[in-house]
């Protein structure tokens, strides 16, 4: 097979729309794979898109019909060659033209597409022309034409169309609403036969490894039988082989003796083998490893668990919930998701969860999670919304899906597919009964198409309906003691101490919001003076009342914060102090919990988010929280019983037999209670030591810990009981010295209700007590009174 790649260097043209006079009318050079905004912003003919409120400035490019045009040489064959064009990804209702004939007309993002051209190819010179319609009037359009309105999330009714709907914003996501090629394009010519598609199913029969290698093959004209090879090696070294003959489709069994198999990180290594499967003169290849997976819903005597084994063992879920890692997408390669995964692995994670309104990520991305050991919940593409089950979007929906379960099922790294995110409980409770008056909604997708395509493509892989799952009542999908739920109540309503409400069996979202570092917030946020509710940062920041929960949230917890720095560092603590509070929480409750998967590993842009590292690559304080509470023998500190417990859980291969010392101290030092406990974790297990009343019951709350400590080399790190919150403990004063500029803290003054601060770095009030100034506030004047 020979091929002309199309990538690099076209031009844009816009076609239709609200387009300013300095891009109408110009061809733009642009660059494939790609999208329209970069284009325009390597031309310089837009501003940064992250920046300030250029989202806003900048949603006439959603609105515009974009044409995309190269040319390039073409020699002809023999009279046996077949020339494709294929596209591995347009974003999204495009229509293709070659030599001003259309090839094909196309509205889905997340499919690829195989044309035969040779017909419209001409010696020596041929253009290529790809036009996308406007998505965000498409989308408008679209959902007009099939009935109206379904309920959907954010603004745009992306639920019409087979795009990412992230891509369309969300409430930690800018809204680009981009077009463009964004994945390679080629012409590629081939004879006779090639592989159209490798679907390699592994399996473990005592020692051995089974490869079960599915080839499909495309025949330019009748299907003739062909020889297919299927080898196996390893270290370079080959180590099994198997041969076959196959017409359009069949099987190739390979038996790997003494297979060595691949675990999630912390139960084993990830040995690998390359496979490569050759027909018809192509050749496919892969390095994969041999595992079990299996999904165990069987009710017991609290209701229904969650356990994902691996090779028979029950894996407790340490991970995050993962979102594209850029907005423009196309600017995500290799080394960046390396840095990514290394981000969640650092943090001791073993699971990523690929969200709905996201993408089927690149091979790369899989690729590295195999290699890592980290474990890959695959969502398919629906999310928060009613999607139609009709044909128009039904064929596009399936076709999709084929391909997606087609692609990644030869990743070793995917372990669970998923059928949608929330939209079984936006059935259940969010009103959508009443408004859908008997329409479709995707139920049918959820409860028979996807688990039809696992079935055919992907047998030995797990599938559930969505998330959160209950079982099959689809109007009770979130309860604690079944499956797996999503905890939204505690950030939105309660206090994050509410996490000890919920006894979940596996918590699959839930997370506590804290802004991005300061450096890459206010590198994109230029507010005079800076503020949390200042203009550019609202943009910045998309949750509904975001700021109000934040604020809300942290002041049981943290002073009430004087300056724009105050703001920052408190709500960046406590989104950490919160979401160590709810993971020791959820894994304390071993073995009846068997995993915790935060919401969200990762930004696409510089904003307020729960995210744990930030669009510019910084780990927030909550990533250190994550790390620690993580750790895969973790000692904690929590209610049992009416009383104190210390809990020991040892996620590791190893029994721990120990002691720990306990002790409550007072903030100075002085040793006011102490124990020495024995322990016995058994490896994979947990231990709970109910604790005296001497150790657990303060003197003086504001002004003792209790710290459980263990033996270097143990694994654990100590265990830290604060018996009030930190606004309440009597905790020294700071004692490094204040920044020139004038934002340290200072302590409360009773009359802080006044005008607004004249300092331009403070947002505080100045109250007409503060000595010396009746314009400035407390903490401004405390500084320069020194």
């Amino acid at each position: 097979m020979t091929s002309i790649p199309l990538d690099g260097a076209w031009t844009a043209t816009a076609v239709a729309g609200p387009v300013p006079a300095s891009v109408a009318d110009r061809e733009i050079p642009a660059e494939v794979p790609g999208c329209i905004h970069l284009d325009l912003l390597a031309g310089g003919l837009i501003d940064e898109p992250f920046d300030g409120d250029n989202e806003a400035a900048q949603q006439w490019i959603g609105d515009t019909v974009w044409r995309f045009a190269r040319e390039f040489d073409w020699v002809p064959g023999g009279d046996d060659e077949r020339d494709d064009l294929v596209a591995l990804g347009l974003d999204t209702l495009a229509t293709i033209a070659l030599n001003g004939t259309v090839v094909a007309q196309t509205a889905n993002q997340h499919r690829s597409y195989r044309w035969t051209v040779s017909h419209l190819l001409r010696p020596g010179r041929n253009r290529i022309e790809v036009t996308f319609d406007a998505p965000i009037p498409a989308a408008e359009r679209l959902e007009r034409e099939h009935g109206g309105p379904r309920f959907h999330v954010n603004h745009h009714p992306y639920n019409a169309l087979r795009k990412s709907a992230s891509n369309l914003g969300w409430d930690w996501g800018i809204d680009v609403a981009t077009s463009g090629i964004w994945r390679s394009i080629a012409i590629e010519r081939w004879r006779g036969a090639r592989i159209r598609s490798v679907r390699p199913h592994v399996d473990v029969a005592g020692t051995a490894g089974i490869l079960r290698a599915q080839v499909e093959l495309q025949h330019d004209g009748l299907p003739t039988p062909q020889p297919v090879r299927v080898t196996v090696s390893r270290h370079g070294r080959e180590v099994a082989r198997g041969e076959g003959v196959v017409r359009a489709a069949g099987e190739v069994r390979v038996a790997v003796p003494d297979v060595a198999l691949w675990w999630p990180r912390g139960h084993g290594a990830q040995p690998l083998y390359d496979v490569v499967v050759e027909a018809a003169g192509d050749r496919w290849e892969q390095r994969m490893g041999f595992r079990t997976v299996e999904l165990d819903l069987t009710g017991d005597d609290h209701g229904v668990p969650f356990h994902l084994t691996v090779n028979g063992r029950i894996i407790q879920v340490r991970g995050a919930n993962w979102i594209p890692d850029d907005a423009f997408v196309t600017r995500i390669d290799r080394a960046r998701l390396e840095r990514r995964i290394a981000d969640a692995t650092e943090a001791n994670m073993n699971l990523l969860r690929v969200w709905g309104g996201g993408l089927y990520e690149s091979d790369d991305f899989y690729e590295l999670c195999t290699r890592e050991g980290v474990l890959v919940w695959q969502d398919f593409l629906l999310a928060c919304a009613a999607y139609a089950e009709e044909p128009w979007l039904a064929d596009e929906i399936e076709a999709e899906a084929r391909e997606a379960v087609a692609r990644l099922t030869q990743h070793t790294s995917l372990a669970l597919w998923c059928g949608n995110n929330e939209n079984l409980v936006g059935y259940a409770d969010w009103g959508w009964r009443q408004t859908l008056a008997g329409r479709t909604w995707g139920e049918g997708y959820y409860t028979e198409l996807f688990p039809s395509i696992v079935a055919e493509l992907a047998p030995h892989t797990p599938y559930i309906p969505g998330s959160p799952f209950s079982g099959q009542d689809l109007l009770a999908p979130n309860r604690p003691e079944d499956g797996t739920v999503h905890i939204w109540d505690v950030w939105n309503t309660k206090d994050y101490t509410a996490y000890r409400e919920w006894r979940p069996r596996f918590a699959a979202e839930f997370g506590f919001q804290g802004p991005a570092a300061f450096s890459t917030l206010f590198d994109a946020v230029h507010d005079e003076p800076l503020h949390p509710d200042g203009a550019q940062l609202l943009v910045h920041q998309k949750a509904a009342d975001g700021n109000g929960k934040l604020a809300r949230g942290s002041v049981a917890h943290f002073p009430e914060p004087r300056t724009i720095d105050d703001w920052h560092l408190t709500a960046q603590l406590n989104q950490a102090h919160a979401m160590r509070f709810g993971i020791a929480w959820f894994r304390s409750l071993a073995p009846y919990n068997t995993g915790c998967v935060v919401w969200q590993l990762n930004d696409d842009w510089p904003v307020i988010s729960w995210a744990a590292v930030d669009f510019a690559e910084r780990r927030k304080p909550l990533w250190y929280a994550l790390r620690d509470v993580f750790a895969p023998r973790l000692a904690t500190i929590q209610p049992d019983a009416g009383g104190q417990a210390l809990v020991v859980l040892n996620d590791t291969d190893d029994a721990y037999d120990g002691t720990a010392l306990l002790r409550r101290l007072s903030f100075d030092g002085e040793e006011l209670a102490t124990r020495t406990v024995d322990v016995h974790a058994p490896a994979r297990g947990v231990a709970r030591l109910a604790l005296e009343p001497q150790l657990t019951r303060a003197a003086d709350a504001t002004a003792e810990l209790l710290v459980a400590e263990f033996a270097d080399g143990s694994g654990f790190a100590r265990a830290v009981h604060g018996f009030a919150e930190p606004v309440e403990q009597r905790l020294d004063p700071p004692r490094c010295a204040p920044r020139p500029a004038a934002r340290r803290p200072a302590p409360r003054s009773p009359s802080r209700r006044a005008p607004t601060c004249a300092t331009s770095s403070c947002w505080r009030t100045a109250p007409t007590a503060a000595p010396g100034s009746t314009s400035r506030c407390w903490t401004c004047c405390q500084v320069r009174a020194g």
